[in-house]
Order: C-alpha cells, then structure tokens, then sequence
C-alpha cells in the first residue's frame, strides 16, 4: 500500500491537473465509508459519490472503476460487464482495491487511478452541482464539481451504471 502522504499528493496533482477548483472535507478514519460519513457530518448520500473497483471473474483480469451517487446502486451485472467485455464480473476485494490504487475501500477516489484503469462515471452524477468524492485516504474527502471527473483522460460518462 501507498503511504497516506503520497496518494493524498498524488490525488491533489491529479485534481489540480483538471483545473477545477475543490475542496478537502476532514474526517476520522472510522467515518469515512459513505453512509457512516453522511450521518456524523450532516451531509445528504445523493450529494455523495462512491468510487467502486470492479474485477472480471474469468479469463485476463481486467479491472475498472465506477463512480455512482451514494444513494445508488452500480449494475455490475449488465452495464459494467458490457462496458468491461467480460462475461462475470463483480467488486475487487479489498486486497485488489490496495494492490490496483494503493488506496483503502472508504477512501478510493477516481483522480490518480492507473491511466490504464478505466473510468466509469454515472450520468447522474454529472448532474449534481457538487460531488463528494473519496480523496485517496480515509481521513478526508474531495468536494467538487463533476466537471472534474470528465476531464479525466480514462473516464467516459455512461447513462444507466446505476439502478
């Protein structure tokens, strides 16, 4: 795993590189899973995004993340597979998420991600004016505008990732 210090600077390098302004929000670590988070500091789920790794069960792994609204449920099943082109895929395990970004489940974000990594932003995270977004550590978030995260080179906004 990434020292804290260096994915934290390495995601504000990638944040900064989009030319949107943010903003980092503190949290304690044992807050930092999107519900949990939502209810000690009063911020409502939709107005939250969740940065999920998915893996392929079969064949060359692949691997890919998915942004989805806090309070949305990511279509494994038939979205991502599709987009993938896999026939089984379902979330990486902990371990995968750690060895792919070097960052831990509560705090994975989609700046700094492997350029090889592709990214799936849900449409309906695009129209929220601010997204509260992981920051690559589990002691802080990311709010900013979804303009961000379509300026990423490997992200590609996809109508119905979510249900």
């Amino acid at each position: 795993m990434i020292e804290t210090d260096e994915i934290e600077a390495r995601v504000g390098a990638a944040l900064e590189e989009t030319g949107v302004p943010y903003d980092v929000i503190a949290c304690e670590p044992i807050s930092a899973d999107t519900a949990d988070f939502c209810e000690r500091y009063g911020y409502r789920l939709e107005e939250c995004g969740n940065t999920i790794a998915v893996a392929s069960k079969r064949g060359a792994k692949k691997y890919c993340a998915c942004v989805v609204r806090g309070s949305d449920r990511l279509d494994v099943n038939r979205t991502v597979r599709k987009l993938m082109g896999v026939s089984r895929a379902s979330f990486a395990s902990a371990e995968e998420v750690i060895d792919l970004t070097g960052m831990m489940i509560g705090g994975v974000t989609p700046f700094a991600l492997p350029k090889e990594v592709p990214v799936y932003v849900d449409r309906r995270v695009m129209d929220l004016e601010r997204v509260i977004l992981g920051s690559g550590s589990r002691s802080s978030k990311i709010w900013v505008s979804p303009e961000a995260l379509a300026r990423l080179p490997n992200a590609e906004v996809v109508d119905g990732l979510s249900k």
